[in-house]
Protein backbone atom coordinates (compact mmCIF):
# COMPACT_ATOMS: atom_id res chain seq x y z
CA UNK A 1 0.00 0.00 0.00
CA UNK A 2 1.15 3.36 -0.91
CA UNK A 3 0.93 6.26 1.40
CA UNK A 4 -0.29 9.61 0.19
CA UNK A 5 1.73 12.61 1.00
CA UNK A 6 -0.16 15.53 2.34
CA UNK A 7 0.29 18.51 0.16
CA UNK A 8 0.16 22.09 1.29
CA UNK A 9 -3.12 22.63 -0.58
CA UNK A 10 -4.85 20.14 1.71
CA UNK A 11 -3.61 21.93 4.82
CA UNK A 12 -5.22 25.24 3.94
CA UNK A 13 -8.39 25.36 5.96
CA UNK A 14 -10.87 28.17 5.38
CA UNK A 15 -12.87 29.91 8.07
CA UNK A 16 -16.48 30.73 7.37
CA UNK A 17 -16.96 34.43 8.17
CA UNK A 18 -20.75 34.51 7.81
CA UNK A 19 -21.62 33.81 11.48
CA UNK A 20 -19.17 36.44 12.66
CA UNK A 21 -20.68 39.07 10.32
CA UNK A 22 -24.16 38.16 11.57
CA UNK A 23 -23.06 38.75 15.16
CA UNK A 24 -21.47 42.08 14.27
CA UNK A 25 -24.64 43.32 12.57
CA UNK A 26 -26.83 42.16 15.46
CA UNK A 27 -24.58 44.00 17.92
CA UNK A 28 -24.70 47.12 15.73
CA UNK A 29 -28.50 47.05 15.69
CA UNK A 30 -28.56 46.49 19.45
CA UNK A 31 -26.37 49.51 20.16
CA UNK A 32 -28.30 51.75 17.78
CA UNK A 33 -31.63 50.83 19.38
CA UNK A 34 -30.45 51.12 22.99
CA UNK A 35 -28.58 54.42 22.60
CA UNK A 36 -30.11 57.14 24.71
CA UNK A 37 -30.40 60.42 22.90
CA UNK A 38 -29.48 63.56 24.81
CA UNK A 39 -32.08 66.30 24.89
CA UNK A 40 -30.57 69.59 23.78
CA UNK A 41 -30.68 72.38 26.29
CA UNK A 42 -32.20 75.71 25.35
CA UNK A 43 -34.84 78.22 26.11
CA UNK A 44 -38.42 77.23 25.71
CA UNK A 45 -40.86 79.83 24.51
CA UNK A 46 -44.24 80.13 26.18
CA UNK A 47 -46.53 80.29 23.20
CA UNK A 48 -50.20 81.07 23.60
CA UNK A 49 -52.68 78.42 22.61
CA UNK A 50 -54.45 78.89 19.30
CA UNK A 51 -57.99 79.33 20.63
CA UNK A 52 -57.06 81.21 23.76
CA UNK A 53 -59.19 84.30 24.20
CA UNK A 54 -58.30 86.95 26.71
CA UNK A 55 -60.94 88.79 28.68
CA UNK A 56 -58.50 91.57 29.53
CA UNK A 57 -57.70 94.37 27.14
CA UNK A 58 -54.36 93.93 25.45
CA UNK A 59 -53.25 97.55 25.69
CA UNK A 60 -49.70 97.45 27.04
CA UNK A 61 -47.88 100.28 28.77
CA UNK A 62 -45.19 101.75 26.52
CA UNK A 63 -41.91 102.87 28.10
CA UNK A 64 -39.18 104.37 25.90
CA UNK A 65 -35.55 104.76 26.95
CA UNK A 66 -33.36 106.97 24.79
CA UNK A 67 -29.64 106.64 24.15
CA UNK A 68 -28.90 109.18 26.90
CA UNK A 69 -31.06 107.34 29.46
CA UNK A 70 -34.11 109.61 29.23
CA UNK A 71 -37.28 107.67 30.11
CA UNK A 72 -40.63 108.43 28.46
CA UNK A 73 -44.01 107.02 29.46
CA UNK A 74 -47.04 107.96 27.36
CA UNK A 75 -44.97 110.58 25.48
CA UNK A 76 -43.85 112.46 28.61
CA UNK A 77 -40.46 112.44 30.31
CA UNK A 78 -40.36 110.59 33.65
CA UNK A 79 -37.66 110.57 36.32
CA UNK A 80 -36.23 107.11 37.04
CA UNK A 81 -37.19 107.47 40.73
CA UNK A 82 -40.85 108.11 39.86
CA UNK A 83 -41.47 105.16 37.54
CA UNK A 84 -43.33 103.10 40.16
CA UNK A 85 -45.74 105.93 40.96
CA UNK A 86 -46.36 106.68 37.27
CA UNK A 87 -47.00 103.01 36.47
CA UNK A 88 -49.40 102.67 39.41
CA UNK A 89 -51.35 105.71 38.26
CA UNK A 90 -51.44 104.26 34.74
CA UNK A 91 -52.71 100.93 36.10
CA UNK A 92 -55.45 102.74 38.03
CA UNK A 93 -56.77 104.17 34.78
CA UNK A 94 -56.11 101.18 32.46
CA UNK A 95 -56.69 97.48 32.95
CA UNK A 96 -53.45 95.86 31.78
CA UNK A 97 -50.74 93.59 33.10
CA UNK A 98 -48.14 94.08 30.35
CA UNK A 99 -45.47 96.64 29.61
CA UNK A 100 -43.18 97.07 26.63
CA UNK A 101 -39.82 98.72 27.21
CA UNK A 102 -38.35 100.10 24.00
CA UNK A 103 -34.68 100.86 24.59
CA UNK A 104 -32.10 102.34 22.26
CA UNK A 105 -29.30 99.91 21.42
CA UNK A 106 -26.69 102.18 23.09
CA UNK A 107 -28.65 102.60 26.33
CA UNK A 108 -26.87 101.44 29.46
CA UNK A 109 -28.15 98.05 30.58
CA UNK A 110 -28.39 99.16 34.20
CA UNK A 111 -31.07 101.70 33.31
CA UNK A 112 -33.12 99.09 31.46
CA UNK A 113 -32.85 96.61 34.33
CA UNK A 114 -33.84 99.29 36.84
CA UNK A 115 -36.93 100.16 34.79
CA UNK A 116 -37.83 96.46 34.55
CA UNK A 117 -37.48 96.02 38.32
CA UNK A 118 -39.61 99.07 39.06
CA UNK A 119 -42.28 97.90 36.60
CA UNK A 120 -42.44 94.53 38.39
CA UNK A 121 -42.59 96.32 41.74
CA UNK A 122 -45.49 98.47 40.51
CA UNK A 123 -47.53 95.39 39.61
CA UNK A 124 -46.79 94.73 35.94
CA UNK A 125 -46.73 90.96 35.38
CA UNK A 126 -45.39 90.77 31.82
CA UNK A 127 -42.45 92.96 30.86
CA UNK A 128 -41.11 92.86 27.31
CA UNK A 129 -37.85 94.47 26.25
CA UNK A 130 -37.47 95.69 22.69
CA UNK A 131 -34.30 97.13 21.15
CA UNK A 132 -34.24 99.72 18.36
Amino acid sequence: MKRKKHTSADDDAQIDMTPMLDIVFIMLIFFIVTTSFVKEKGLEANRPKENQQSTKPSKALSIRISETGEIQMDNRVVDIRRIVANIQSYLAENNTDAAAILAHKNTEHGVVVEVMNQAKEAGIQQVSVLVQ
